[in-house]
């Protein structure tokens, strides 16, 4: 096995990157922007450039690097072609090949959050669990599906995009994605936040969230004051709980994880949000599944890096 390896998590401001030993240690981090311009027509070039600098700087010889795993924000097939990603500007093509002639390495793309679970399942809250789901929980819904250890990217990439599953047919706002009623428009920061807001409007009700303004609600004042025994704020909770942890439930019945990986911003209230899906999990889950752990993502913003690298490692095993 060769000694180094490069994890990249591409994002639309910035492009985050690492150097790592094979062996999952992480030497050094750094962030480069994204250029978006142009349909993005720099930002592989730009990656590779920083790629090739950074081992000029470290006198590491090209014959010691694995390769480059990339983690990109839209929808990656198994070969590596995108099939569009709205942030970067990007159509439909090969990432990998793209990548791999212009940096001179093998390069393995994926999905950022796929990237970002197979990181958590190997240096991260899922360590030890090859069969588990991350959900990332932040301005929306994201997923990873890991089975066997390995990332379930699906037909054309769109595998465990759960922030989109319909969960209610009455719902009158549109998701950002068109639809009505899905997932992330109550499970995430900003559905929490909306819901916390509509009740407030809808009910009359004493409560210490009255005292935010509707623009500044954040799903953090809602479960600080979930935290202190607020009323509102605890039903709030509760109902999020239920509608992610029936999800969840659902989705057991397909995947029967090991574990959930809790992630994302709202996931770092802790306890309350992990209880409060735990909770109608349980009831909602298939008998053979109510064991499925819960647990923490651990490594924040340098998941994708660290899946990145365990995607070009595996990758190269396979080969070899």
């Amino acid at each position: 096995m060769k000694k180094f390896a490069f994890g990249v998590d591409i994002g639309g401001t910035t492009v985050k990157m690492g150097l790592f030993e094979a062996d999952g240690t992480l030497c050094d981090t750094w962030e480069i922007p994204t250029r978006t311009e142009n349909n993005g027509e720099s930002i592989l070039g730009d990656i590779a450039e920083s790629v090739l600098e950074t081992i000029r700087k470290k006198d590491i010889l090209p014959e010691q690097v694995e390769g480059i795993g990339m983690g990109v924000p839209g929808p990656v097939g198994a070969d590596g072609t995108v099939y569009k990603c709205v942030n970067l500007g990007w159509g439909i093509f090969n990432v990998e090949q793209e990548m791999q002639a212009l940096s001179g390495f093998p390069a393995k793309a994926g999905n950022d959050a796929n990237v970002a679970a197979l990181g958590e399942m190997w240096m991260g809250g899922g360590k030890g669990y090859r069969d588990m789901v991350m959900v990332t929980l932040g301005t929306g819904v994201g997923g990873g599906i890991i089975l066997d250890g390995k990332i379930v990217p699906g037909f054309n990439g769109a595998a465990g995009e759960i922030g989109h599953i319909p969960v209610r047919d009455d719902e009158p706002e549109a998701c950002g994605c068109g639809k009505h009623g899905c997932l992330e428009q109550y499970a995430s920061a900003n559905g929490v936040a909306r819901m916390a807001n509509l009740y407030l409007k809808e009910n009359k009700c004493e409560s210490s969230l009255r005292g935010v303004a509707p623009e500044d609600m954040t799903s953090k004042e809602v479960f600080d004051a979930a935290k202190a025994g607020d009323a509102v704020a605890l039903q709030i909770a509760d109902d999020f709980g239920k509608i992610l942890g029936r999800a969840l439930a659902q989705i057991s019945c397909v995947i029967n994880p090991q574990a959930f990986v809790l992630g994302g911003g709202m996931a770092k209230a802790g306890d309350i949000v992990t209880e409060a899906v735990r909770k109608y999990y349980v009831q909602y889950a298939f008998h053979a599944a109510r064991g499925t752990l819960f647990k923490l993502a651990t490594l924040g913003n340098d998941a994708g890096i660290y899946g990145g690298v365990k995607m070009i490692l595996d990758e190269n095993s396979e080969v070899q």
